[in-house]
């Protein structure tokens, strides 16, 4: 199971360009790495026919990987493949630190970029031993010590809790951390400890993920008005990092959406009222769904580009195989359908057309051999 990356700065710093770099590529891995991670979840689910049993933790599971691989995306473009001054590294914290809202299932659930990073660690540890797709025995000492690093981030969480309600999430570590150094005395003792460590591993996770969900909860309770300032500042990161987008959307292909960027500041500045805040706060939630639709298009629009570069790359890849791709009739259809994609604005439906008609020299070229 992939762990997420340790996310760099605070909120309003700006972190070094070398730093912001390695956290990107790290995420997009764990990005990557999650989402086959959830499919085979999935699949084993499906095929154990337990699908309904873990629904509800799936469901949560895709939309938390949803929610990061749609702000990864924004702080990539942000990044501008290192273009970047103080603003720019100063937007992207904003980015990491910020509330995720738009593909989360409740708003009630209000969690930074880290913080859903973490719960997904967390549900995907507690899907693993649910669905008994943890490795056996051999692997007992691995599981142990991802069992230590486990505790010690739900240690930080507990610390987080109020005092006057910190006992029970205190006693309840402290039985986990009991258990663990039974399970590991009896494994040091060459015993057999893989019935044992599956309960352990899923109280484990509950534990982190009430305790990630609760301070969440707490939070956005406890502070509207700090939600909302937070919110607002998000926003208008998101919405700088859409128009960059779509200018490379522009940019690149043609037809592209023409999703105007709402304009955060055309809502006027936060009130400080219970009364007033809450309409501005269901304001700010139509824009950050604004903002998420227009983000979809534009990532949809230049996805297409890439699909089809990387079909045509597959056609070559057979018509080398099969000896063929040589042929004048297909490297010109190659060298044309290469060219058109190359263009900016590239035109999507020559660019179709073109890697159809390579796909069609090659079955014909193939029949004719």
């Amino acid at each position: 199971m992939t762990a997420a990356p340790a996310s760099p700065g605070a909120i309003g710093t700006a972190p070094e360009p070398i730093v912001l770099q390695a956290y990107l590529g790290e995420l997009d891995d764990w990005v990557r790495a999650r989402r086959a991670e959830l499919d085979e979840l999935d699949a084993a689910a499906l095929a154990a026919q337990r699908g309904a049993e873990v629904a509800s933790d799936m469901a949560l599971s895709l939309a938390l990987w949803k929610a990061v691989s749609d702000r990864w995306q924004l702080m990539w473009a942000t990044w501008d493949g290192g273009r970047v001054g103080v603003t720019e590294r100063t937007k992207i914290t904003t980015l990491i630190w910020g509330r995720l809202d738009g593909t989360l299932p409740t708003q009630s659930l209000a969690v930074s970029l880290p913080e859903a990073c973490r719960l997904s660690d967390a549900l995907a540890g507690q899907l693993r031993t649910t669905l008994s797709l943890v490795p056996g025995a051999d692997a007992a000492a691995a599981r142990i010590k991802e069992l230590r690093a486990q505790l010690e981030r739900v240690r930080d969480q507990v610390a987080l809790e109020p005092a006057i309600a910190r006992d029970q999430p205190v006693d309840r570590l402290a039985g986990l951390l009991q258990r663990l150094a039974d399970v590991t005395e009896r494994a040091q003792r060459g015993a057999d400890v893989g019935g044992l460590l599956g309960p352990l591993e899923n109280d484990a996770s509950t534990l982190e993920r009430d305790l990630i969900v609760g301070n969440a909860r707490r939070r956005d309770a406890r502070d509207q008005l700090a939600s909302a300032r937070e919110l607002r500042a998000d926003l208008l990161a998101r919405a700088e990092a859409l128009s960059a987008l779509a200018a490379t959307c522009v940019r690149t292909v043609d037809p592209s959406p023409r999703y105007a960027v709402p304009d955060v500041e055309a809502l006027g500045p936060i009130p400080n009222t219970p009364e007033a805040l809450a309409p501005y706060l269901t304001r700010l939630d139509r824009v950050s769904q604004a903002l998420t639709l227009a983000q979809q298009k534009y990532a949809d629009a230049l996805a297409e580009r890439t699909q089809l570069l990387d079909l045509l790359e597959a056609y070559v890849a057979k018509a080398g195989a099969l000896g063929i791709a040589d042929r004048p009739d297909l490297a010109d259809s190659e060298r044309r359908a290469r060219e058109v994609l190359a263009r900016e604005p590239a035109p999507m439906a020559v660019c179709r057309q073109l890697v159809s008609t390579y796909q069609t020299w090659v079955d014909h070229s193939k029949e004719s051999a």
